[in-house]
């Protein structure tokens, strides 16, 4: 044969391999096609910094000629206004930037010029500036090359609402910025979702469980104005609002039930996590919330109560969020070397978690792109490095709560703690935060290396965020909260709200929600981030006041229908002009399958459990010390609880969890990724929870006296929220059949599917229809619809 021939052959067998090949051509044609309508993109008539010059020379220029003083390149700083005006320190005569002149600027002549050895970004850098980039510097220095503080670094203030054109559509404040933006960008909203995919979207955002059968028909048949916003009241006042915003806050916090390390023994946390739970559920204000965690045990030092004060112990209890971190308990290790990692933990979170700005970036020199020093990191340490702590205490038999700790009684629950589901009658230990009585100095630490002190610093906050004036505040945690909840701070109200818009929308204001820095990217909507900060802020930062704006804007009620004007003006939903379509979290889709089921166990707070998990997975990763050495399943109730009380041991997360993206706990997390692979796709088929959830439900069906229809229909309901369509309803009725022929000739596979799971098993008589329509639940299961929201 030809080569030719055996060519077309090859192509012919293989239309698989020639579809992904098309595909690539056009994904690769279509980026290069973008990149150059990015160049050829219109110039502003107006260049602001922050928005169109600061990120470029983020990008290329400041890892040279930022804020890092020891990997600055000809003395040259571009990140500040009286440094790119200066004479350079090499030529006097010439000035980085010389506004309004760009042929004399430096920088610009260096940018144009042809000579490779002179031009900047060098060519050795990898780095390049696009046309449009060039013309946007060009311009911004013809117009005065004005520098501003970084967007972030500025406090909020209340901007006016936008007019827009379609004036009717918006149903709160927040719809009149979103609005706006999408009339900017040649966009219009979507119409408002249906009321039963609306109902699902809000019952999983607000709850995290889809809603029941009986709330479905209610709101289906309130046909008044606001039907929706009394099921969203009695959504917020739900035991299980606490436990779906918990999950992300845990995120952050790093909660896990091991130490980590190699021998990853048990610790005792799982009170404070109660605690975060009932903190959501009873709305305490964010200022409530974020001192009593930075600072709870000196606002009792203040108030002149002892740690041990029977009604000290909740605030007491709430300061376990900075003990969260990892612990070792191996032989042999340095002592100092683990404590300063402790330290390190903590101020890392803090500046993740509160202020969305990358301090670990200047642990061991300034930060390269933010004007964060190591001095400043150090000081910033200096306000957790007083507890009386040590890198190694104890066995790892007898070690689950380090000192400090507090011990939390069966009266305690009785008389103040009511909220912790302690259900034995043993005590249970719980580290928490404490100071010395006497100051430890802080010292730069050479590199970030522990056996390397240099200079003594005190605590302090950088002045570009907001003067941490001692005379204002104590130079201790109590101190930095009074500071975080100062008005004229920048970060604190806007970085919190982000990520509450995260949860509901699938993305934040700010994209980067642990980066508000330079190298962050800016807001997609910063009017109302600003106006959302504010608001959040002068009304008593009431956390379900805002869940509740966000759930009642027409931005949030769009359906998700995605035309191809979206595709073409806006790929990614940034403007918001439908709703998003997301994949539920780990904790949630293991949440809707147990609550669709029946089986989920409702209980609130209590000891993490071991459900169903493959054998050897603990015993392959151990040290071989400890209690966690071996797995050792739990049974009946605990089976079935909320995937946010699912053990988490750090050096083996729990492996479902981890295939939907779930956090390892390892260190503060404060977006999570969400990807789409096979493994999640076998999980949803295979997982002894999912099997189990529909055997248990078919169950359940089969000895309601109703038809196939009706029961096919009512389990449809329960798990994807809505009523079937006619042809949906008769595919899997079809498939039901099949199903129920195929078993009806294999009673021995009858037998082996109705075990699955230590449920016990109902009588019911006929046990291939029973297979079968377990079967058919199972493949509604499996639905793309049914995971998402």
């Amino acid at each position: 044969m030809r080569p030719f021939a055996r060519a077309i052959s090859f192509l012919l067998k293989n239309k698989l391999l020639v579809a992904i090949v098309v595909a690539v051509s056009y994904i690769t044609t279509a980026c290069f096609l973008n990149r150059g309508n990015a160049s050829a993109a219109a110039i502003p008539d107006e260049v602001d910094y922050n928005y169109h010059i600061r990120p470029i020379l983020s990008d290329r220029c400041f890892k040279c000629h930022g804020p890092d003083a020891n990997k600055r390149e000809a003395d040259l700083r571009l990140d500040t206004e009286a440094a790119a005006y200066a004479a350079l320190k090499d030529n006097p005569k010439l000035h980085a930037i010389v506004p309004g002149k760009p042929d004399q600027s430096a920088v610009w002549l260096r940018i144009v010029t042809k000579d490779t050895a002179e031009i900047m970004p060098p060519l050795e850098s990898n780095l390049k500036l696009t046309e449009h980039e060039i013309a946007l510097i060009e311009k911004w220095i013809k117009q005065g090359a004005k520098y501003k503080p970084h967007w972030a670094f500025i406090a909020p203030t209340s901007p006016k609402l936008p007019k827009v054109s379609e004036d009717s559509w918006p149903k709160n404040e927040i719809d009149y910025f979103t609005l706006a933006k999408m009339e900017e960008n040649g966009l219009e909203p979507n119409e408002e979702a249906d009321k039963e995919r609306l109902l699902k979207r809000a019952a999983l955002d607000i709850t995290g469980l889809p809603p029941s059968l009986e709330l479905q028909e209610r709101f289906l048949k309130d046909k008044s104005d606001n039907a929706y916003e009394k099921a969203v009241d009695e959504l917020l006042k739900s035991k299980h609002y606490g436990e779906k915003m918990a999950i992300p806050w845990l995120d952050a916090a790093r909660y896990a039930d091991s130490h980590g390390y190699q021998d990853d023994g048990l610790r005792t946390m799982w009170p404070w996590r109660d605690w975060v739970i009932h903190a959501f559920n009873q709305n305490y204000g964010y200022d409530k919330f974020l001192t009593w965690q930075l600072a709870g045990d000196l606002l009792l030092r203040q108030q002149g109560k002892r740690y041990d004060d029977p009604t000290a112990k909740e605030i007491m209890l709430a300061t376990g969020f900075n003990r969260n971190h990892k612990i070792t308990q191996e032989g042999g290790v340095i002592d100092e070397e683990y404590r300063i990692e402790y330290v390190t933990d903590r101020t890392n979170t803090f500046g993740k978690t509160f202020l969305a700005l990358t301090y670990e970036c200047a642990k061991c020199h300034d930060h390269k792109y933010d004007p964060i020093l190591q001095k400043d990191y150090y000081s910033a340490f200096a306000f957790f490095n007083q507890v009386p702590e040590k890198g190694l205490f104890g066995t790892i038999d007898a070690n689950f709560a380090d000192p400090p700790n507090m011990k939390i009684t069966t009266q305690d629950v009785k008389d103040i703690l009511k909220f912790v589901n302690k259900t034995d009658t043993a005590a249970v230990l719980v580290m928490v935060m404490q100071d010395l009585d006497t100051l430890r100095p802080t010292h730069i630490l050479n590199r970030g290396n522990y056996d390397q002190p240099t200079d003594v610093v005190a605590a302090n906050m950088p002045n570009f965020i907001l003067p941490f004036n001692p005379k204002k505040y104590p130079q201790n945690r109590l101190g930095l909260a009074q500071w975080m909840l100062d008005p004229k701070n920048p970060l604190t109200a806007r970085v919190f709200v982000n990520r509450v818009w995260q949860e509901f929308f699938g993305r934040g204001i700010v994209k980067t929600v642990g980066d508000f820095g330079m190298q962050g990217e800016l807001p997609s909507h910063p009017q109302l981030l600003d106006w959302l900060a504010v608001d959040f802020r002068t009304h008593g930062w009431d956390i379900k006041r805002l869940v509740k704006q966000i759930v009642m804007s027409a931005t949030y009620r769009q359906s998700s229908r995605i035309t191809k004007d979206h595709l073409a003006k806006d790929p990614e939903n940034v403007f918001l002009a439908h709703s998003p379509r997301m994949r539920l979290s780990a904790e949630l889709v293991r949440d809707l399958v147990l609550s669709s089921s029946g089986l989920l166990n409702p209980e609130v707070g209590g000891p993490s459990v071991k459900p169903y998990q493959p054998k050897g997975l603990w015993e392959s990763a151990t040290s071989g010390r400890g209690i966690l050495k071996t797995y050792i399943q739990d049974h009946g109730d605990s089976l079935y609880r909320r995937g946010m009380y699912v053990f988490i041991k750090r050096t083996v997360p729990p492996p479902t969890m981890l295939i939907f993206d779930a956090s390892n706990r390892d260190q503060c997390e404060v977006k999570r990724s969400r990807t789409n692979t096979p493994l999640q796709a076998l999980v949803m088929l295979n997982d002894p929870v999912v099997q189990e959830s529909a055997r248990v439900l078919a169950e359940k069906l089969s000895l309601e006296k109703t038809s196939t229809e009706d029961k096919i229909t009512k389990a449809f309901r329960q798990i994807v929220c809505r009523q079937p369509q006619s042809k949906e309803l008769s595919v899997i009725q079809k498939y039901f059949e099949e199903e129920k022929m195929a078993f009806a000739k294999d009673p021995k596979k009858v037998t082996k599917v109705l075990s699955i799971g230590e449920k016990p098993q109902s009588r019911v008589s006929d046990r291939a229809s029973v297979a079968a329509l377990m079967q058919t639940i199972l493949m509604v299961y499996n639905l793309e619809e049914t995971i998402m929201r």
